[in-house]
């Protein structure tokens, strides 16, 4: 199962960019959030820095929207050859992400494939709690009827790390937006990306 921004997409230093902007607007006197929101859902963000702020909230969203529309939806190096080689081997692939709906529509536009890389798609919409929580990876097994010692979960962020772990699943760490040493405690293992990676040389990396 595999998260979206940082895992699937190398998106993460557009978003960083994007909420650098807004807490530059609205809370200059505090820097770094924008490192320290990453995993969370928009309501997550809102709940926790903007929600004094109901009448901006639309505009953030509005500002976001038209943000995801013109992003680049670039995949992590040797991404698409991995999941391959995963459904050449029977493996069943899931996307679990805290992106909501109309954030994947800015994906399916740009990238017409992408649905078809993956037997499920699941969005925040499809969880009651967001990671760290493990629900979300604990649905994603259910929908496969799969145990936990059975899925694997590739993540990036501290709180998908953190959820995964959570779910009592082998995880795999990815060094696209956290330093590898960082993420590590949260990983059975860490990579870069997905280059040269494939079925065999990931279960001989997994514990």
């Amino acid at each position: 199962m595999f998260d979206l921004d940082g895992v699937v997409f190398d998106t993460e230093s557009q978003y960083t960019l994007f909420w650098g902007e807004q807490f530059r607007l609205y809370h200059p006197d505090k820097t770094g959030l924008e490192h320290k929101i990453k995993g969370q859902t928009l309501v997550q963000i809102f709940d926790a820095w903007f929600s004094g702020m109901k009448d901006e909230q639309p505009k953030i969203v509005a500002r976001l929207d038209e943000f995801e529309r013109n992003m680049r939806f670039d995949y992590v190096g040797g991404f698409t050859d991995f999941t391959g080689d995963l459904r050449r081997n029977g493996v069943k692939t899931a996307v679990v992400t805290s992106s909501n709906r109309m954030k994947m529509a800015s994906v399916y536009a740009a990238r017409p494939e992408f649905r078809q890389l993956f037997d499920a798609i699941l969005t925040s919409e499809d969880f009651e709690r967001s990671k760290p929580d493990p629900d979300c990876y604990l649905k994603g097994a259910a929908l496969f009827g799969a145990e936990r010692d059975e899925c694997v979960v590739f993540e990036d962020s501290f709180n998908g790390l953190k959820a995964g772990r959570a779910a009592g699943m082998a995880v795999v760490g990815l060094s696209t937006t956290n330093r590898p040493e960082a993420i590590r405690p949260y990983a059975d293992c860490v990579i870069p990306d997905f280059r040269g990676l494939g079925v065999g040389k990931l279960y001989a990396m997994l514990p």
